[in-house]
């Protein structure tokens, strides 16, 4: 019996080393994975930012394989317009964009208190300067035009503002996802799952 007893041991601990060394490799393994991964920041408003636009996009770049950062003018919860709420992870002054591969405005109502903000100029300027991809949707591409980022581009925007645009130097083209270079645009929330996989797409 007590030799039995010895085998038994001497085959589990062997066996239990094993397990945890597969785990401990499989953790690793996921953690560079994730690592590696592009990152894109997702911009919304303090409050009334367009729900569907945030978790389309969102749904998209995930599904696609690329991780995303909610940044905000705040760290407050947000509230979208349909009563969602949102934990912002960075403020958007904090964003620096050696650290991510592409940012993405969301619309809604509320995307127009970034309309001629500085520091949302400033932030999307630098990516762009930097070849990052740049993303707005809904409202939001007003403010791509108000920093200047669309003079001469392609553009789609929600129909509001579409002359607005138009005067700040853009080119309307009435596609669900429009690209220029390495802006994207799109008008509204059911464009919102497809804005997402070009933006994917793109940063392959």
């Amino acid at each position: 019996m007590k030799t039995f007893s010895r085998i038994l041991v001497l085959l589990i601990i062997p066996l239990m080393l094993i397990t945890f060394v597969n785990l401990e490799a499989k953790a690793k393994l996921k953690k560079e994975k994730k690592k590696m991964s592009k990152i894109v920041v997702l911009v919304i408003a303090s409050k009334n930012f367009r729900d569907k636009e945030l978790f389309d996009t969102k749904k998209s770049l995930e599904k696609a394989g690329v991780n995303t950062v909610i940044a905000s003018s705040t760290l407050n919860k947000a509230t979208g317009v349909e009563g969602n709420t949102v934990q912002p992870e960075i403020l958007l002054k904090d964003v620096n964009m050696d650290k991510y591969d592409g940012i993405a405005f969301i619309g809604g109502i509320g995307s127009q208190e970034y309309w001629d903000d500085a520091t949302a100029h400033t932030v999307a300027t630098k990516a762009y300067a930097k070849g990052k991809i740049v993303a707005a949707i809904c409202m939001a591409p007003v403010t791509l035009a108000k920093a200047g980022l669309l003079n001469g581009k392609k553009f789609n925007v929600w129909e509001s503002e579409v002359e607005t645009i138009k005067k700040l130097g853009g080119r309307y083209y009435p596609e669900p996802v429009v690209t220029d270079g390495n802006i994207v645009t799109g008008p509204n929330a059911e464009a919102a799952l497809a804005f997402g996989q070009k933006i994917a797409e793109m940063l392959k």
